[in-house]
């Protein structure tokens, strides 16, 4: 393949690669009163790279730089859902960040190499590209987390996660590695091929996958692999815990389908049996825990771990429908996110965090909107009809049952009922409860806005479900695996 086929395979990603490198060059000429000049170069950087990704689909399956990078339609739908997440969540964060003394530079390119790490991971067709894809966005991640020096609780969080992150990137190296030992190849494909041709060491093969499923499960925050995510997310500025739980679920949701329904495809059977345990795990712990929490970011920490629980019931299926709607779960869920920590950030100022389930109490007396557009994400995170999280949750089960796994189906509904009761607690606080606080909510137009539409989003995509799914279903059919 020539050079010029193979650059237009990652041409979005070289985007951002120069668009984070560009800015980080502009960044030392200005001064503290023009740091809006780099955060505008960043929007413009994804408007760009969306335009690019809109320019060179196509239904073809491309395959560059020997077949280590796949284009294909569904790395397009994630890179574009992945460019709309991050600019939502710069939108949101705005005025967070310039209270903090976050708004610079150095926050703005992270945020890209963040998003090129999940372009990489989103487009690898070779173990060696989604290894490099997954540190690339680790390592950025573990910097955004200890960005705020003011308190100790950014650097506590930052340590634990690397720590913890290092751990689970060996112990994913050492699983790809004894899959490499076993097939003699770091190609998806030919690994795929030689699995399902009986050609590699089955044992060898065997404990490649225990460790390879383990960790994809720490970057999905899974039981038992989750301990990092409520000290993460109740420890990093809202704002990148803002980012942590949104554009990296499509990473790990690509990451689970390149391994698992790609090149492990011919051992179903083996991992169909883990996924089982760590969804069950994660969606009754993740729901129990969280009721006990009294930090709001903490609650969405443990609803996180029950929600990738949700989302790995999909995979069970092993075939178009479970993957669908495994894909639609964490589309939903990361537009759901958004408003979730965006709303956080609405209701913080200088000096305060609201951070505190208390902080939301009375909040219809102080704006009757921004209590509804909370309402319709409770809703949704319950997966209370006719919001799009009910729809989500409904095709998850349904591929569980498909796939004869009707006890399990019957415990997500179980689980989903005790996760309704915490976050109708939140609703019954913003409207039964009287305001500790009665100081305005002031929020800038664009992030008022946009919150506003993506709160909004959540309702509609609830009463008409079926464009998405059916965009799902089109892109993974168009995909290297189906």
């Amino acid at each position: 393949m020539a050079f010029a086929e193979n650059l237009l395979a990652v041409l979005p990603e070289v985007v951002i690669l120069t668009s984070a490198a560009l800015i980080l060059i502009v960044d030392l000429f200005i001064d503290d009163e023009r740091r809006h000049i780099t955060y505008w170069l960043t929007q413009l950087a994804l408007l760009i790279a969306a335009c690019v990704t809109l320019k060179t689909t196509q239904l073809d399956i491309v395959k560059a730089f020997h077949n280590m990078v796949v284009d294909d339609m569904l790395a397009d739908l994630l890179r574009m859902t992945s460019f709309v997440a991050v600019s939502l969540m710069l939108f949101y964060s705005r005025s967070y960040l310039l209270a903090r003394g976050l708004f610079r530079g150095e926050t703005f390119v992270l945020t890209l190499f963040v998003l090129l790490g999940i372009q990489v991971i989103i487009s690898g067709n070779s173990f060696l590209t989604l290894y490099l894809g997954v540190e690339l966005m680790s390592l950025s991640l573990y910097a955004l987390v200890a960005l705020e020096k003011e308190r100790s609780g950014p650097a506590e969080a930052s340590m634990k996660y690397f720590v913890l992150g290092a751990l689970a990137s060996g112990v994913l190296l050492y699983g790809m590695s004894m899959v490499y030992g076993a097939t003699g190849t770091l190609d998806i494909d030919l690994v795929a091929r030689a699995i399902l041709a009986k050609q590699g060491n089955s044992l060898l093969l065997t404990f490649g996958l225990v460790f390879v499923v383990s960790g994809v499960a720490f970057k999905l925050g899974v039981v038992p692999y989750h301990m990092w995510i409520p000290d993460v997310y109740d420890g990093a500025p809202t704002a990148i815990t803002l980012l942590i739980g949104t554009a990296p679920e499509f990473a790990g949701f690509a990451l689970t389908l390149r391994l698992l329904s790609g090149a492990l495809q011919g051992l179903a059977i083996d991992w169909q049996g883990m996924l089982i345990i760590l969804s069950l795990l994660s969606m009754v712990l993740g729901n129990v825990v969280a009721i006990a929490q009294s930090s709001i970011k903490r609650m969405l920490a443990y609803s996180t771990i029950a929600h990738m629980g949700f989302m790995l019931m999909g995979f069970l299926a092993a075939d178009l429908n479970g993957y669908s709607a495994a894909m639609f779960y964490t589309v939903t869920y990361v537009l759901t996110s958004l408003v979730s920590f965006g709303m956080i950030m609405v209701l913080s100022r200088i000096g305060f965090e609201a951070d505190r389930l208390d902080d939301f109490k009375g909040l219809n007396q102080r704006s009757p909107w921004w209590a509804f557009i909370m309402l319709l994400v409770m809703f949704s995170l319950a997966g209370i009809p006719p919001t799009v999280g009910f729809y989500a949750k409904f095709t998850v089960i349904e591929a569980a049952i498909n796939a004869g796994f009707l006890w399990l189906a019957v415990v997500a509904v179980v689980t989903s009922l005790i996760g309704a009761f915490y976050y109708l607690r939140i609703v019954r606080l913003m409207y039964f409860e009287d305001p500790v606080d009665r100081s305005p909510l002031e929020t800038r137009a664009d992030a008022r806005t946009l919150l506003s539409a993506n709160g909004l989003l959540l309702l509609l995509l609830g009463i008409l479900p079926q464009p998405l799914m059916g965009i799902c279903v089109i892109a993974l059919t168009q995909s290297n695996f189906l």
